[in-house]
């Protein structure tokens, strides 16, 4: 039998990268996992603390902060924006969640990473308590939607805590609200656990009441209680 010659085989090596002879087609290369950022991602500019940062209790910064209408919730902005910094001077501390431009009422900031998770992170279940204005009346029937859990574009909601309360006495917000005269409004004490982006306004409008002015009252047992807007204050656990 006679051995095949070493050009038998170099030929079978380089056969490998040749074109198929049946299918005619050069074998593609493999493709490369891309690790890119996708391109509609978000990325956050506001400051953020390490989650595994560790502070002693003597080194710990907690500030409660009333934002002012019109203002962002992070300390830079491109765009001349107002921002944190043109309120609160105090370094190396960070906001413990977001809280939107057109929105009023409790921020929380702080140095520690741990405090921070605790109250950003949905598993805490930390309540945050809103007063909302809404354009109309809901009726009990309607806010019973709201208590049970209502469809959004991003999944359901969880059960909310809200009752109708009477007009809270705060602040006049700068620039003032603007009403339709022939309708009326109403204010709603919501309490959720959730922080999905602009909740609120998305479950009262849900429902068919949109909201026109929206304050955070609390977030677990901090308050506001008598903060102004543009005010902080610091606090100790």
């Amino acid at each position: 039998m006679s051995t095949p010659s070493k050009s038998h085989f170099a030929t079978q090596k380089r056969s490998k990268f040749k074109t198929d002879p049946i299918s005619n087609e050069k074998p593609k290369k493999p493709q490369r996992t891309s690790h890119k950022r996708p391109s509609n991602s978000r990325v956050s500019n506001f400051r953020t603390v390490k989650p595994a940062s560790i502070i002693s209790a003597e080194n710990r910064i907690i500030l409660l902060f009333n934002k002012p209408f019109d203002t962002l919730s992070q300390f830079t902005d491109g765009e001349g924006r107002k921002t944190l910094a043109d309120y609160i001077d105090v370094k190396d501390v960070y906001a413990a969640g977001r809280l939107d431009r057109d929105s009023e009422g409790l921020m929380v900031l702080t140095n520690d990473g741990i405090l921070q998770a605790k109250i950003t992170q949905p598993k805490s279940k930390s309540p945050k308590t809103y007063w909302a204005q809404v354009e109309g009346s809901p009726t009990e029937s309607d806010l019973e939607k709201l208590r049970q859990g209502v469809e959004l574009k991003d999944g359901m909601t969880l059960p909310a805590t809200i009752e109708i309360m009477e007009e809270p006495t705060i602040w006049e917000r700068n620039p003032p609200v603007r009403f339709r005269a022939a309708i009326p409004t109403t204010w709603l004490a919501i309490t959720i656990i959730e922080g999905r982006n602009r909740q609120v306004r998305r479950m009262t409008a849900h429902i068919g009441f949109p909201t026109l002015r929206l304050v955070r009252y609390s977030i677990g047992d901090w308050s506001l209680n008598d903060l102004q807007p543009g005010e902080y204050k610091q606090i100790k656990l």
